[in-house]
């Protein structure tokens, strides 16, 4: 009987989450139809549409599982220990230096190469 009545909520599911699709592309449509009229006017009818669809899944347990792991990482960001402004500065600077550092190091590297390439060739004047 539980079986039962979880494919009917699946399948009950599934016709939502069409629904939601069937609406947004309606809504998008419309957006182009009706280009006559004003864009804030188009813009916010399919602002509209896209939260009736968003609704409309959000009913179904897929939607529900997606805003409970949005609520989840959004935990999750409030427990981050964030650097201070001196440690951002510090790394930021440390990673400015040593890409100057090793894109210097492979230039020379590239003129030791082309000269030894020069004078295997001839071309060196």
């Amino acid at each position: 009987m539980n079986s039962r009545a979880e494919n009917r909520a699946s399948g009950l599911d599934t016709a939502k989450l069409v629904a939601a699709a069937a609406l947004l592309v309606v809504g998008i449509i419309a957006f182009y139809l009706f280009e006559d009229y004003s864009t804030l006017l188009r813009v916010i009818g399919l602002l509209v549409v896209v939260g009736g669809a968003v609704a409309l899944a959000m009913m179904t347990a897929p939607g529900r599982v997606l805003w409970q792991f949005a609520s989840d990482a959004r935990m999750e960001v409030r427990k981050v220990v964030w650097p201070s402004r001196q440690e951002t500065l510090q790394t930021t600077l440390i990673v400015i230096v040593m890409v100057l550092i090793v894109g210097i190091i492979l230039w020379l590297f590239d003129m030791v190469l082309m000269a030894i390439l020069r004078a295997l060739t001839g071309q060196g004047g």
